[in-house]
């Protein structure tokens, strides 16, 4: 997307949270990090989807509940230490997060190969779709594109490796569990990918502002892939000569451009609703 179309959201200003010191907290290692996931919702996903963790902080109370003793039990076996501490070593380790009881520290994530996740997404849906990300960065967008492409029932994402965000515990947990059914592939050449994805039969959708045709004016039949612009600048040139037809969000008020994620779902939901409209109107009838 370009400059007028796409901007980050900008961030809240977080709240002041109570610094922890160093000579009070010697485990340094249990800080907050880039492996690290917390809350009930995120954790359990992980535990139920059998997501690797090294280890996992848990209060008394949440480690005996029936939802979560047989996992956590299962990810013992698996290797995972689970350690029982109260609320306030949690706030600790989380430095003051709303942990709801619970953390545990994720193992890298594993992305499939791109051709892995074409094959998957094909014997997953005869018209699939994929979400192609040109290079966005912001880790709070990208885990609300993953939350939304698989709320609307994508087959996949393909991520750049360079220039982008990866996935990340910031990432997953604003996903709120989205990834734990929502395969990514991640690619070293992103034109190279586009073109592998032409091959095999994609029809690829690059969103952009200008004068282009407006997304209810396209037919999203057979498979599907929608190209995301970055937050600041949009699609990359290349990227754009790479994509078989570009398209734009009609926008009939003031605000002069609109966030990657809320771009994503916008975007997304006209697909769906293509695709599911007889549906829709049987459930309008009822």
């Amino acid at each position: 997307m370009n400059k007028s179309f796409n901007r980050p959201v900008g961030k809240p200003k977080p709240l002041p949270q109570k610094k922890i010191n160093a000579e009070n907290n010697p485990v340094q290692s249990e800080q907050v990090n880039d492996d690290l996931i917390y809350g009930r919702h995120s954790v359990l996903a992980a535990l139920e989807n059998e997501h690797q963790l090294n280890r996992l902080w848990v209060i008394p109370r949440l480690r005996h509940d029936p939802r979560f003793h047989g996992l956590l039990v299962q990810a013992k076996e698996n290797g995972a230490v689970i350690d029982e501490v109260d609320d306030l070593r949690l706030s600790q380790i989380t430095q003051g997060a709303n942990h709801q009881g619970i953390a545990a520290q994720i193992s890298p994530y594993a992305y499939l190969e791109l051709m892995d996740l074409i094959e998957r997404s094909k014997s997953q849906s005869d018209s699939p779709v994929l979400v192609i990300l040109d290079g966005i960065t912001d880790p709070q967008n990208l885990g609300s594109i993953i939350r939304t492409t698989e709320a609307m029932g994508a087959q996949g994402l393909v991520i750049p490796q360079r220039r982008a965000v990866g996935i990340t515990s910031t990432v997953m947990k604003v996903s709120a569990g989205a990834l734990e059914h929502l395969p990514v592939a991640r690619v070293v050449n992103l034109s190279r990918a586009l073109e592998d994805l032409k091959k095999a039969g994609f029809w690829l959708y690059g969103t952009s502002a200008g004068k282009n045709q407006y997304l209810q004016q396209i037919d999203f039949k057979g498979s599907v892939g929608l190209v995301i612009g970055s937050e600041g600048e949009g699609l990359n040139l290349l990227t754009e000569r790479s994509c078989d037809q570009l398209v734009s969000i009609p926008q009939s008020g003031k605000t002069p451009s609109l966030n990657a994620s809320i771009a994503t779902a916008i975007t997304l939901y006209e697909v769906y609703r293509q695709r599911h409209i007889d549906k829709l109107h049987i459930s309008e009838n009822r």
